[in-house]
């Protein structure tokens, strides 16, 4: 297979890790500035923390798979 067999596992682990370390700092350190008339002055706890709890599930999952072979 193209990349390796766990190309998908990888896929999730990286995606999973990247949802919750970046919903993390977003509640952590919110933007200085604001870019944009839409953009929001921080963002919304309860979706990011959602967000961090899915992330973290589907990276425990993917470390558990690669893991376990």
């Amino acid at each position: 297979m193209f990349l390796g067999e766990d190309l998908l596992v990888w896929l999730v682990l990286a995606i999973g890790g990247a949802m919750a370390v970046g919903n993390l700092m977003a509640i952590i350190r919110p933007p200085v500035e604001k870019i944009e008339e839409s953009d929001l002055a921080k963002a919304p706890l309860v979706r990011s923390i959602v967000f961090i709890v899915v992330g973290i599930v589907a990276s425990i999952w993917a470390i558990a798979s690669l893991i376990s072979g």
